[in-house]
């Protein structure tokens, strides 16, 4: 009895120690997040208090706690940095560059972080009694993300009451050169500039289907078969980079991989350009709109023009965020509740519900080795970068016009839009994902369906 009340006394004794030590002896703060330069309202606040409660685990080589290289603990420790940076690495998202804002994604994930209560995990706390944000702190941090967001991000004629939302309608109207839309329209759907005379941009991003080809791979010249199923070209001006692994930077740079590609369109611009040269409507409409008419450049151009008009606005849900209460059912509304609670809007936040950061698949899980056959496409934006750290991370999808464009996700394994949910709530979702949940979030979800030129897509 004496040896069981001993071992009780030095465990309590421990359990004191260790969070009291903690109080008293910090890391050192690294001043990564407040040296960014930015005029945004209230950052240095914001910074402050995440380098000082959040940074040892949302970034890597953090000066870590003094019990970190006890054996139990430097397991968790670093098990919990892998994790947080997985998540959200905090120095890359909150210094994106130049003037550039913080993206919808990061804000997105900060902000649930935040208001939901999530971080820090409660064998955190247990150690480190005042890494918990007070009421105070969370007020900052919200009070900053809805500033960053109604200054760089809201749709204008959103309601007020959904200005500050995550997810945000897609403009009415865009801006292009309708000359331009035209001719790039019609080298969209040009087959001259594939190989064979056989392929255009549409065959593997038809119109009228979703922007897609609606197949698990498309099919290239010479029936050869891809191995990354292909993104819908509708609302993709508004995707931060392009292709799943973001290896161009815009959709004009996006226009030269396919032409170039030996198992798509199999061409190149020395080959497709003299074909369109033969052709005088094509050369003269390329000589009104370009001092220098017809060159590869400019055929990429009109093609990016064109595609920056294929904007999908006035689905139900957009017309709610408008203002129109009654737009969408009380159902589709608990689906979006449930959508939000379950972490959904952390990754696909804005206009797109998607397309503005890259995430690793895989949080709570790992996908890829229980699919099975991994290759290199699964690598992800490593294939680019080259950084471990971006192994498995992919351009979140856009969740637009879903009921147009199965089968989904980069491997083009989910043939339903309830199978796609299913599975990000095993492996993506901080918390689980009942059947009924599933099933609301998915009808929430098919009202995202928006217009084509006034019309339903």
């Amino acid at each position: 009895m004496k040896k069981l009340l001993v071992v009780i006394l030095v465990l309590v004794v421990l359990g004191l120690v260790f969070p009291i030590a903690n109080l008293v002896v910090k890391p050192r703060v690294n001043p990564l997040l407040s040296s960014r330069q930015t005029d945004e309202t209230g950052y240095a606040a914001v910074a402050a208090i995440l380098e000082k409660k959040c940074l040892v685990c949302h970034a890597p080589d953090q000066e870590l706690p003094f019990y970190a290289n006890f054996p139990i603990a430097r397991d968790l420790i670093t098990r919990d940095v892998k994790a947080g940076t997985a998540f959200i690495n905090l120095v890359d998202e909150l210094n994106p560059g130049g003037n550039a804002p913080v993206s919808e994604s990061a804000l997105a994930m900060i902000e649930y972080s935040a208001s939901s209560g999530s971080m820090p995990p409660a064998r955190y706390v247990v150690l480190h009694w005042d890494s918990g944000l007070s009421a105070n702190e969370k007020k900052v941090i919200l009070d900053w993300v809805k500033g960053v967001r109604a200054k760089h991000y809201q749709t204008p004629g959103v309601a007020p009451e959904f200005a500050n939302e995550a997810v945000q309608p897609i403009p009415l109207t865009h801006a292009q050169n309708m000359e331009k839309v035209a001719l790039g329209d019609k080298m969209f759907h040009d087959v001259r500039l594939s190989h064979d005379n056989t392929l255009s941009c549409a065959s593997c991003h038809g119109l009228d289907k979703g922007g897609t080809d609606q197949k698990q791979f498309s099919t290239g010249i010479n029936n050869q078969m891809g191995d990354i199923n292909s993104p819908t070209v509708f609302n993709s001006g508004f995707q931060f980079k392009q292709f799943w692994d973001g290896r161009a930077a815009d959709l004009q740079e996006q226009a030269d991989g396919p032409v170039n590609n030996p198992i798509e369109m199999g061409s190149n611009w020395g080959e497709a350009i003299p074909k369109l040269q033969a052709d005088t409507e094509v050369v003269a409409a390329f000589a009104k709109l370009y001092p220098d008419g017809l060159t590869s450049t400019n055929v990429m151009n009109a093609i990016a023009v064109f595609e920056h008009s294929l904007i999908t606005p006035n689905s139900r849900f957009d017309k709610y965020l408008m203002g129109d209460a009654n737009a969408i059912t009380p159902e589709e509304k608990k689906g979006y509740e449930e959508f939000k609670e379950h972490g959904c809007a952390t990754c696909h936040a804005g206009k797109l519900l998607g397309g503005c950061s890259f995430e690793k698949i895989g949080l709570k899980g790992d996908y890829l080795g229980d699919r099975g056959n991994v290759i290199k496409r699964d690598n992800g934006r490593f294939n680019v970068t080259q950084k471990d750290s971006d192994r498995f991370r992919f351009k979140v999808p856009t969740l637009r016009n879903l009921d147009k464009t199965a089968p989904y996700f980069h491997d083009g394994t989910q043939a339903t839009l309830l199978d796609a949910v299913r599975m990000m709530g095993k492996y993506q979702s901080p918390m689980p994902l009942s059947d009924q949940d599933a099933e609301l979030i998915v009808k929430f979800l098919l009202t995202l369906t928006g217009e084509y030129n006034g019309k339903p897509l």
